[in-house]
């Protein structure tokens, strides 16, 4: 996509009140977010065909999960990274610990809205791959939770 129609991308946000857009066309992803000034935040992706990233995916993943049996929880969008509900609050989970599919592993802000990540299995905290109120990227590896 070139300069101008994400230009006009912008402007039709703006127009429409959006504070929130993503495309994925020809293998290149935009995905454009507007912060709580106004400001626009932006990002562009080349993504593979789905079905040339199936194979390329499948591949790597069996041999980690014979390994190790530990499993990568992501962030599911870009935000700012925080372990626990609040700063004179204990940590959500340390490691070491054990977890079940609704247990809060930490929060995520984006556009001053906190957002809960939960485990989505069973199982124990093996490593905890990100600093408490640091930002992160969308699908950056948060935490490596061992299944049980």
């Amino acid at each position: 996509m070139e300069l101008d129609g994400i230009k006009r991308i912008i402007e039709l946000m703006n127009e429409n009140g959006l504070n929130e857009f993503e495309l994925e066309e020809n293998g290149v992803r935009i995905m454009i977010k507007k912060g709580q000034t106004g400001q626009v935040i932006h990002a562009v992706q080349a993504v593979a065909p789905v079905a040339a990233s199936k194979p390329a995916e499948a591949a790597p993943a069996a041999p980690a999960a014979e390994q190790t049996n530990c499993v990568e929880i992501k962030a599911p969008f870009v935000g700012t990274f925080y372990r626990a509900p609040s700063p004179e609050a204990e940590p959500y989970v340390t490691e070491g610990q054990e977890v079940t599919p609704e247990t809060v592993l930490c929060i995520v802000e984006a556009m001053k809205v906190m957002n809960e990540i939960k485990a989505e299995i069973r199982g124990v905290v093996r490593e905890i791959l990100v600093e408490n109120a640091h930002p992160v990227q969308y699908g950056q590896p948060l935490f490596k939770i061992e299944k049980i």
